[in-house]
């Protein structure tokens, strides 16, 4: 769980997309997809990004929105993130094989509010956004946010090839909130995005071998959605029972340029689910039962390269029992079934087991111990990391592919510990995942029209095996007592991370009919971990450094390295509050990458010639941008 202390001090360093907050979160690594233009997942223990399900208030409204749907969501109006790590198939449906986040907004008061907030940074960017929240009626209430983010185009290296991709951007986003203060409670949104974003060469550069290669992606999407709840009152066959109704329907649309190709498509997911949660009580011991249908349509049409339109429709059922039989164990049983209309049927079940230790017992008084496994399927499509850096125009047309299939488990423990400096907690986690039949991308023979080299989709021989860990600690230490006044002390929170992965898959480039080698799985550092230090007195200044250590990584089809450094971003942020009479404003300067840490100080970002699919760049491995500073001021009224 991120929550809003975590997500306030993430506004302030990158207040226009939420890529820093999941990049920042220990088991999450946000990845470049396309460095000309910006574009990135994020990756959950490991597993790529096509992998990981990103919802808002529980709604999938940004469909499978590609590598920029991460950096188009402002974070200014969440209340919390959370993240299931790990398969969730069972619960969130086959786009969640690896993980799930899910984006819970700021809920509006009994009393009306705002916050307007500029910014502005040392490479040309700039972000204004102003949120509003309130009471309409007793039952009704509303929020409302709205964005304009805009960035200079940069070539730090001056080589004329784009490292910060220039765009205008503008966010609108209003929800209406009913409850009528008797069980029954209903929440309606909606919202578009427009973006312009451009990378490639700059106006007087060239590629090698002369030439110009612009790249270009305009992006319109809207999206609606809704959820309805009702409880039943007691007595009755559904005494006491929730009945939920939830759906949302997303369109996108791209207008993308690679060189001299130009593909337009159409992205649409529609969805709708019913659930009815019926909790029973056994004595002193309660079971929920639940139980609930959902259906899910998701549609891509290109418009300039054929062969690779789809429709998927997916019908589904699930069930779920969350029982506690003893003070100190709780069991959740779930299972989903989807009728897929390419790929089959597919049953995902899930098992969760929790031990807690009852907080009056000792001094591990409170601690949990967590056991959790499950299984997934993933249909495959075209859009994958590489086809989104290179469109689909060299792609061969898709043929025999099969879905993924995954299981996963991961133990968890951990609790609080009393400290002579304060409240400790700890949590160490321990995970695996096996994927079957992962999709992988290699070279095929021919050239396009322009000179790409083409490109195609398998299902390797082998599966992808995943495992590591993670370690969380954080202090809270409170530096005096409370004085006079009811004014709170100063506070001191040390968080620190640390997370092993190894994963390794089948080589894409094995021959036919012999058995593939295996190899790490490329930009998947084995060792990283975080330090981060908030000096804070609640509601009037705050002071934090961060520290981020990546080890290295195997890296994929660059002529410059086969393994990447490791690097160390370090980061400072200031923030203090004033009394002025709209209300408080706090103004706040961020120093971000200190050290300077830049892919083009080490090596270039350009390839000598046409890579794998006619692109232009290596991966990224680490940080584009290095040093920037952003300063701004927010207002609470």
């Amino acid at each position: 769980m991120i929550d809003e202390e975590e997500i306030a001090e993430k506004v302030a360093m990158t207040p226009g997309d939420i890529s820093m907050m999941l990049a920042e979160t220990g088991g999450l690594r946000v990845q470049a997809t396309n460095p000309s233009l910006g574009g990135a997942n994020v990756r959950v223990q490991g597993l790529r990004g096509r992998y990981s399900l990103i919802l808002a208030d529980g709604l999938p409204l940004y469909g499978q929105a590609g590598g920029l749907g991460l950096l188009q969501i402002p974070p200014v109006d969440l209340g919390s993130v959370e993240v299931i790590k790990g398969t969730a198939s069972a619960l969130y449906g086959s786009s969640a094989l690896g993980g799930v986040i899910n984006l819970v907004s700021r809920r509006p008061g009994e009393e009306r509010e705002g916050t307007a907030l500029i910014n502005q940074t040392s490479r040309g960017g700039t972000d204004g956004v102003a949120f509003l929240a309130g009471p309409v009626s007793p039952r009704w209430s509303y929020t409302l946010l709205a964005g304009a983010h805009r960035q200079a185009q940069n070539d730090l290296d001056d080589d004329g090839w784009t490292d910060m991709p220039g765009y205008g951007r503008a966010v609108v986003r209003p929800r209406f909130y009913f409850d009528d203060g008797a069980g029954r409670t209903a929440f309606l949104t909606g919202g578009f995005t427009a973006e312009e974003r451009d990378g490639g060469t700059l106006d007087d550069g060239t590629v090698p071998g002369g030439g110009t290669y612009a790249e270009a992606l305009d992006t319109r999407r809207a999206d609606v959605g809704g959820l309805a709840r009702w409880v039943f009152d007691a007595g009755g066959t559904f005494g006491g029972s929730i009945l939920t109704l939830r759906g949302s329907a997303m369109e996108q649309r791209h207008d993308h340029r690679f060189g001299a190709v130009r593909e337009d498509d159409r992205h649409r997911t529609w969805f709708g689910e019913a659930a009815l949660a019926v909790p029973r009580v056994y004595g002193d011991r309660s079971v929920t039962y639940i139980v609930g249908a959902a259906f899910q349509q998701d549609s891509y049409r290109n418009a300039d390269v054929a062969g690779f339109d789809y429709t998927y429709a997916t019908p589904s059922a699930f069930v779920q029992a969350d029982a506690d039989p003893a003070a100190w164990l709780s069991l959740s049983a779930s299972a989903r079934l989807d009728a897929h209309s390419e790929y089959g049927t597919f049953v995902n079940p899930r098992l969760s087991v929790l031990l807690r230790r009852p907080t009056e017992e000792g001094a591990l008084a409170g601690w949990t111990t967590r056991l959790s496994a499950g299984t997934g399927a993933f249909a495959p499509t075209p859009l994958t990391e590489e086809t989104e850096a290179t469109g689909l125009a060299p792609l061969v047309p898709l043929a025999g592919l099969g879905a993924e299939r995954a299981r996963s488990a991961s133990l968890d423990v951990g609790g609080p510990l009393e400290t002579p400096l304060g409240r400790l907690e700890v949590n160490a986690t321990a995970f695996g995942s096996r994927i079957a039949r992962p999709l992988q991308v290699y070279d095929a023979p021919g050239t396009t029209v322009d000179g790409a080299r083409r490109i195609a989709l398998q299902n390797a021989p082998e599966p992808t095996r995943t495992w590591g860990g993670e370690l969380l600690a954080r202090l809270v230490h409170e530096l005096g007592e409370e004085q006079e006044g009811g004014e709170e002390p100063p506070s001191l929170r040390i968080t620190g991370t640390y997370t092993y992965v190894r994963s390794t898959e089948c080589d894409p480039d094995h021959t036919a009919g012999v058995a593939c080698g295996r190899r790490e799985v490329p930009l998947t550092p084995r060792h990283a971990a975080g330090v981060v230090t908030t000096l804070e007195q609640e509601g009037k200044r705050r002071l934090g450094l961060e520290l981020y250590y990546t080890g290295r990584q195997a890296l994929e089809d660059n002529p410059y390295r086969d393994e990447s450094r490791p690097y160390l971003v370090v980061g400072l942020l200031g923030e203090q509050a004033f009394a002025t009479r709209a209300g408080v404003a706090r103004v706040f300067v961020n120093l971000e990458n200190l050290t300077n840490v830049r892919q083009t100080r080490y090596d270039p970002l350009l390839l000598p010639s046409r890579g794998s699919g006619g692109r232009w760049t290596t991966d990224a491995w680490t940080e584009l941008t290095g040093f920037t500073a952003n300063a701004g001021v927010r207002l609470g009224f």
